[in-house]
């Protein structure tokens, strides 16, 4: 039997700085190596290594083998989610730099939740698509809605199929509205990226708009960047 959540065990884990800093970074669904991940928190390899051990002994990250060397991941979708979500309630940072600023910019433009779009974009994305009566109100996918994304060869059928929903609400920390994730909101992210839409940053988890997406979206989606 059940009784409640324990909560203070991942909030203990996520708790610390250098901890949360991997977590917040891993937050594009890619797997990174721990020397990089190192260099983004400002801490020695044998500091990561301890953090990073601990993250995977709480079950937050699991770890791939790609010959000699070791990566890291989140271990699912919804701990993502998660970090989105505190960043909510979570007091701002002031940026100490130029390059910080930039960087705060570019993240609430428009950036990766886990494997859904977040940020100004993610959010107008959302609100077109029930705008244009592609998702009810309940999220459910619109016979209108189906022949859209067939149309930008997106594969509802297979979608369906996934024990992942197809789409829910994720609440946007910068935008304090919702953006659209499940299995559709990150189907609608791959097929930007393979569409030339968007393009990622090499700095952090956010992308750009490009010139072929401002049109592509517009046309398509009724999405205005």
């Amino acid at each position: 039997m059940l009784a409640d959540a324990e909560i203070s065990t991942p909030a203990a884990l996520i708790g610390d700085p250098t901890r949360a800093t991997f977590l917040t970074t891993h937050c594009d669904g890619r797997a990174l190596p721990a020397s990089e991940l190192a260099q983004r928190a400002g801490v020695s390899a044998s500091t990561a290594s301890v953090q990073l051990s601990k993250l995977v002994e709480g079950g937050l990250l699991e770890t791939e083998r790609n010959g000699r060397h070791r990566y890291y991941r989140l271990t699912d979708p919804s701990i993502a989610s998660a970090i989105e979500s505190l960043a909510v309630i979570a007091p701002r940072r002031p940026a100490s730099s130029l390059k910080q600023a930039r960087a705060g910019s570019e993240l609430q433009a428009a950036r990766t939740c886990y494997d859904h779009l977040a940020g100004a974009l993610g959010v107008a994305l959302f609100e077109a698509l029930q705008r244009q009566r592609l998702l009810t109100p309940e999220l459910e996918v619109t016979s209108r809605g189906a022949k859209r994304f067939r149309e930008l060869g997106i594969a509802l059928d297979e979608l369906a199929g996934r024990r992942r929903p197809l789409a829910r609400r994720c609440l946007d920390w910068t935008e304090r509205r919702h953006h659209l994730a499940g299995s559709l909101g990150a189907a609608l992210a791959d097929r930007c990226f393979e569409l030339g839409w968007l393009e990622r940053l090499p700095s952090n988890r956010a992308v750009r708009v490009t010139d072929k997406g401002r049109r592509g979206l517009a046309r398509e989606l009724a999405v205005e960047v």
